[in-house]
């Protein structure tokens, strides 16, 4: 009989389980902070592009009629 091996995630899971509630309480809030934070840090990591991109005169601008019009047609 083979030992099935057991994801990362339900690894986590099982630990989380035997938390306390507190503990897990403090753990989901945790997370969802470090969750926002890099959130935060791609939204800033996209705004710097795409001031690069205005300043190198890379970027388009447009309506979104333009955009609909711009892209390409499914044949």
């Amino acid at each position: 009989m083979g030992h099935t091996p057991v994801s990362p995630l339900q690894e986590a899971l099982e630990i989380v389980e035997n938390l306390s509630p507190d503990d897990q309480e403090t753990l989901i809030e945790l997370i969802h902070h470090r969750l926002t934070e890099q959130r935060r840090g791609e939204i800033a990591q996209n705004a710097v592009a795409t001031l690069k991109a205005v300043g190198e005169g890379k970027a388009q601008f447009g309506s979104l009629e333009d955009l609909k019009n711009d892209l390409p047609t499914e044949p």
